[in-house]
């Protein structure tokens, strides 16, 4: 019979300790530690119970849990020495047949890695869906992870006995992420089309209106259907529009809408969770809504919007900026690395251009717009936490810049003479490092540096460089902007050189509103799962859609430090399956609100 949480919240310490036994290898001090939090209100506070006691427990008791962990195709799995769950894990992922090269190559990794760090390598072998990661995936993340620095790979490995941890419990209860299991599946079915030049490489990257974004929007187009949305139709600009009709007693009244959505288009090489992971979340709601026969007392409209990136044409969110009246027509005439207009694109895609205007929705017939998304950064990974709460979307400012100094002789000029126009941009990055940190949640870079015509033994002349400012507020950010540009100005004097700066982009900040965070927080409060509040330091559509009706967002834990725009970008099913149960907890929320 599986466990029960009350069976667990009901146990002496003793009994607790037995019912829980093998979850964290040959560490009871873990599930002891945890039952400190009883009564726990659900499997998700169970596993946050343990991830903190493992924190909570000090370096010394951490080191010893990984060191109590085996290696990956050791000694001990090769003398049948294992527990029963890490032969289960290891047999899952093949790691029990490996070939002879394979398992030498594992000696040798397993080798290497002790000799750097001091403890065994711990990776979640049955992967992000449970399922049992290939051997090839394996010996890859092993190669990779041996790069780390020691502290961030202790970390890694106590992250990835978490996961092991939760994998183990889920077996113990009887649970399935279910949905979860789908919302993956449906994104690695979506990841299928890729752009030609990255396809063939195994590489995701689809870019506007290319073929494969044509594939992507059909596939979402039978999925929404498939899923039991009324109505699905591919809109101006290429969107995929999907909505759920409210209950007949709702919509004779004049129900009104609440929008959701995100972009499903990709960076080049980029991951298959961005943007997606906020399409197909809803989508599950709906599919469970509609198989139960159960309706809201509102419109849901699904916008799987066209373009987020500006990957192909340099206007960056024109999918959703055309939902809120932003289309600029002279876009239109932008051309692609292949002379491409953007006009041409939509009319081979069979889109009518003259029907853009019309997609600006009318903000009195909405009650708001909520987007799920990966978070893209680390701070859920490190805090052993599957889900934040969103409370601004950072406002930004983008310079283009140079400056001009004198290129001279680097032997023959003094150090006391120099006009370097690089230093001086070097002196700026610091100053943009330090400033950015004052405010704890504001963030300043430099991300692109060019001495034109450079060379080994010439003084730069010339440096181009780019500045992205942000933070949570536009007060603050332009308080960031004031000091930066200040800096610039005196470090330019004082190093006798001159400068040019081009402001390319201004974004204003998208505070979530309170009553839809709010219902965020109650949605993931009623999960068990512990509050966390962040801003958003990336950009995303819900700061569009903020300029027409109340928006609020929920961010998703990732996996490999939270890294996005990159291949590594990932998440798990059981993540994805709470994001699904607090989507579906907002709904009902909203429908209670309204009954």
């Amino acid at each position: 019979m599986p466990l029960t949480l009350d069976q667990l919240n009901a146990a002496t310490p003793a009994e607790a300790a037995a019912l829980l036994d093998g979850l964290y290898e040959h560490s009871p001090w873990v599930v002891e530690a945890a039952m400190a939090q009883r009564p726990l209100r659900s499997l998700a506070h169970l596993k946050h119970a343990c991830a903190q006691a493992v924190s909570e427990g000090g370096l010394d008791k951490q080191l010893a849990l990984i060191r109590a962990h085996p290696e990956l195709a050791g000694k001990a799995m090769v003398s049948k020495s294992l527990t029963a769950e890490s032969t289960n894990e290891q047999s899952k992922a093949g790691l029990t047949d490996c070939s002879p090269a394979e398992f030498a190559q594992l000696q040798q990794l397993n080798a290497d890695y002790n000799a750097k760090f001091g403890f065994p390598f711990i990776l979640a072998v049955r992967g992000p869906r449970g399922m049992g990661l290939p051997r090839a995936e394996i010996i890859a993340t092993f190669e990779r992870r041996l790069a780390h620095p020691v502290a961030y790979e202790r970390e890694e490995c106590l992250r990835n006995i978490h996961r092991i941890a939760e994998i183990r419990l889920n077996d113990k209860f009887g649970v399935e992420p279910t949905l979860g299991h789908r919302v993956w599946d449906w994104q690695e079915k979506l990841a299928q089309h890729s752009d030609p030049g990255f396809a063939e490489k195994g590489q995701l990257t689809v870019t506007y209106l290319t073929e494969a974004h044509r594939a992507c929007a059909q596939q979402l187009s039978q999925d929404m259907l498939d899923a039991g949305f009324d109505e699905v139709h591919i809109d101006a600009v290429g969107n995929v529009v999907g909505r759920y009709r409210a209950a007949k007693t709702s919509a004779m009244t004049g129900a009104k809408t609440l929008m959701t959505g995100s972009h499903y288009d990709t960076v080049r090489n980029g991951g298959k969770y961005d943007g997606r992971l906020g399409i197909y979340v809803p989508i599950a709601c709906v599919a469970e809504l509609a198989a139960q026969g159960r309706r809201l007392p509102y419109d849901l409209e699904l916008v799987a919007f066209a373009e987020e990136e500006g990957q192909r044409y340099k206007a960056t969110f024109l999918a959703s900026g055309a939902l809120v009246g932003q289309f600029d027509l002279a876009w239109l005439e932008q051309k692609d690395a292949y002379g491409v207009t953007m006009r041409e694109a939509m009319q081979q895609a069979g889109l009518h251009i003259e029907d853009i205007a019309k997609l600006r929705r009318d903000p009195t017939q909405y009650l708001g717009f909520i987007e799920v998304h990966i978070e893209q950064g680390p701070v859920l990974n490190e805090l052993n936490l599957p889900l934040g709460i969103v409370t601004s979307i950072n406002g930004s400012v983008r310079y283009l810049g140079e400056v001009q100094g004198m290129a001279s002789h680097a032997g023959t000029t003094p150090m006391d003479r120099r006009r370097d126009a690089a230093a001086a941009v070097a002196e700026l990055l610091l100053f943009v490092e330090q400033r950015a940190a004052q405010d704890g949640d504001s963030v300043g870079t430099v991300g692109y540096l060019q001495v034109p015509h450079g060379s080994t033994n010439v003084v730069p002349g010339r440096c181009q460089f780019t500045l992205d400012l942000r933070a949570p507020t536009d007060v603050q950010r332009d308080a960031l902007v004031a000091d930066v540009l200040a800096e610039l100005q005196a470090i330019c004097e004082r190093r006798g050189v001159r400068y040019s700066l081009e402001e390319t982009v201004r974004a204003a900040a998208a505070p979530s509103h309170p009553a839809w965070q709010a219902r965020w927080e109650r949605a993931v409060d009623a999960l068990g799962v512990p509050l966390h509040r962040l801003p958003s330091g990336a950009g995303h559509d819900a700061m569009k859609l903020h300029e027409l009706m109340p928006q609020a967002m929920l961010f998703v834990r990732g996996q490999n430090a939270g890294i996005s725009h990159n291949p590594l970008e990932s998440s798990t099913s059981d993540d994805m399956q709470l994001a699904v149960d607090a989507f579906q907890g907002l709904l009902d929320q909203l429908a209670t609100d309204m009954a």
